[in-house]
């Protein structure tokens, strides 16, 4: 009743003794499953599961309800750090490439769910629909976990790779919520009720697209030009303040908007961080272009990024809180008792390889993309103009293809994961329809499980020990594009750089006697022609703007006026522990 109170209790100390080692052994578990398998959540998972009520029962079901509430906070958290942290040149790159990604990553599982449990195990068509929706849809949660933990030693969040995870990723949440929209309409249907099932399944993608669609043409065109005249250099007087009022509001206003319009929550959050990436001025001398989170809060004309903002006042508890909240919450809901029969072992482990490689098939895209970008094309004609470099290129061609390999295992295991939405899916498919025996059910949970285990470790793992490779190549970092219209990129390959670049005549100055060449990507490369006995250009300063690469062959086409034609093309090989 309105006007009432909630009468003060010293909580007892079993409540107390119980929530302190829960979160104790939340943090111990992380970090003992990090140390071992390089996927802390792990731990938060198993610890979910001997807390809640799988195994032990030990915290009440009114806590696990309400950590659960906090935990999807913390997913939201995720998600909206990921939108902050991405690349959006790199996602406007490589989205059609995304698309096929994540078109692939949903009907295999489905695919194969029908050889195997309709045709193998004699399920029923329906009720394969559901299980294999369920293991179709990728985990955007542990996807941005993995990403965030790889930071220390890889940036994944600003590799090629790392971008069209993410894409494919959330493009996957967005598919998994019309399967989930699919899966309660066949509930209703088969309780005789009234629904419009072409309108319940349009719908959210329908909301979807169209926020895909208007927010990056409304932030460009409104948001943004109004922000950057009359508001962001105000913002410089408060700091962190400003910052974290926006932050709040914008990430309430998107997620409300997804929520009514029929889409994903996640798809939201994820649109509001990029949103607050793009908004502000990327001139060197706006308020929020600075070097360091210190010079944003020491300067008066400057202001922290938005990231800033989020690493001084909520990492921490999305980190330390929400986030084990969150991975706790997935053990909660899986029904762990009822895994342990021999036929829903076998069952199970049989299943869980399958719908592995039905995600790892994902990352042939990598290597299938490498192979028609024509990539290869440029090694073999360098080695034909340049025979004395021909080792140059064999040496390139297998450095390529070895790291090539490895992006596209890191994009396949990244994609294994399938936590809270797989859960969601089959768990709604088994409690609110008829189609879904329990036999269907638990074999569906054990593949879920053990490829929610399976995926981070993995990445985990690659990461750990051929990480450096993976980051350094034509799947890894990428510089940042150049303001202005010119279109000046490096597409640089595993292992050696190689790749082709456009300039505009503004760009270089040169005649055909004193030729010189000056590509501005995150720093600049300056070469000279070869020399008239064939000696390899000389790069008369660092070649590029990368650490630990060395310009080797650089190959520029002259026009009859002495100017260099708009397309050249470059190798650069690496080199350890030094600049040229």
């Amino acid at each position: 009743m309105a006007g009432g109170f909630l009468p003060y209790h010293e909580p007892g100390i079993v409540n107390i003794l119980i929530l302190i080692s829960f979160f104790f052994f939340l943090s111990l578990a992380e970090w003992i499953s990090s140390k071992i398998i390089r996927a802390g959540i792990i731990g938060q998972i198993a610890v979910g599961i001997i807390y809640g009520t799988p195994l032990a029962n030990i915290l009440h079901a009114d806590w696990q309800s309400t950590f659960l509430a906090l935990g999807y906070i913390g997913l939201i958290l995720i998600i909206f750090e990921g939108g902050l942290g991405a690349r959006l040149d790199l996602l406007k790159k490589n989205f059609f490439l995304s698309m096929i990604g994540a078109a692939t990553g949903v009907l295999f599982p489905i695919g194969l769910s029908y050889l195997l449990l309709y045709l193998g195990f004699g399920y029923g068509a329906v009720e394969t629909f559901i299980v294999g929706a369920s293991l179709s849809a990728t985990s955007l949660g542990t996807t941005f976990a993995v990403i965030s933990t790889a930071s220390s030693t890889v940036d994944l969040a600003q590799t090629r790779v790392g971008s069209i995870l993410v894409s494919a990723a959330v493009i996957d949440d967005v598919v998994g919520l019309v399967m989930l929209s699919v899966i309660n309409d066949l509930g209703e249907l088969g309780q005789g009720h009234s629904v419009n099932l072409g309108w319940l399944i349009g719908r959210p993608i329908v909301a979807s697209v169209g926020m895909a669609i208007v927010t990056p043409l409304v932030t460009k065109y409104l948001f943004a030009p109004l922000f950057r005249r009359y508001i962001e250099y105000h913002f410089a007087r408060f700091d962190h303040i400003s910052n974290i009022i926006l932050m709040i509001l914008v990430l309430c206003a998107f997620i409300s908007i997804a929520a009514y319009t029929g889409t994903s929550i996640l798809f939201g959050a994820f649109l509001a961080g990029t949103f607050l990436t793009y908004i502000p001025s990327k001139h060197p001398d706006g308020p929020f272009v600075v070097m360091s989170r210190e010079e944003g809060e020491r300067e008066e004309n400057k202001s922290p990024t938005f990231v800033h903002t989020f690493e001084r006042y909520l990492l921490d508890v999305q980190k330390y809180l929400m986030e084990p909240l969150f991975f706790s919450s997935i053990g909660f809901a899986i029904p762990f008792v009822q895994l342990w029969t021999g036929k829903r072992i076998w069952r199970g482990i049989v299943f869980t390889l399958l719908m592995l490689f039905a995600k790892l098939i994902v990352g042939i895209w990598v290597p299938l993309w490498q192979i028609l970008s024509g990539s290869n094309i440029l090694s073999r004609k360098v080695a034909k103009e340049y025979p004395r470099e021909e080792h140059y290129s064999d040496d390139s061609t297998k450095a390529v293809w070895s790291t090539v390999c490895l992006s596209g295992l890191l994009l396949g295991s990244a994609m294994v994961a399938r936590g809270e939405i797989g859960l969601l899916i089959v768990e709604v498919g088994y409690n609110e329809t008829s189609y879904v025996s329990e036999d269907a059910f638990i074999t569906a949970v054990w593949a879920i499980l053990l490829n929610t285990v399976l995926g981070p470790v993995t990445v985990g793992l690659l990461v750990k020990f051929r990480g450096k490779e993976i980051e350094e190549g034509a799947w890894g970092l990428q510089g940042t594009a150049p303001a202005g219209d010119g279109d000046s990129s490096i597409d640089p390959s595993l292992g050696n750089l190689e790749g082709s670049f456009k300039t505009h005549d503004d760009m270089c100055q040169t005649t055909r006697h004193s030729p010189a060449y000056s590509l501005n990507h995150s720093g600049s490369i300056w070469t000279k022609p070869s020399s008239p006995d064939g000696q390899l250009p000389v790069p008369a300063q660092p070649a590029i703007y990368l650490p630990d690469y060395r310009l080797l062959v650089s190959s520029f086409y002259l026009s009859d006026q002495g100017q260099v034609n708009s397309t050249g093309r470059f190798v650069v090989d690496k080199v350890q522990s030094q600049q040229a």
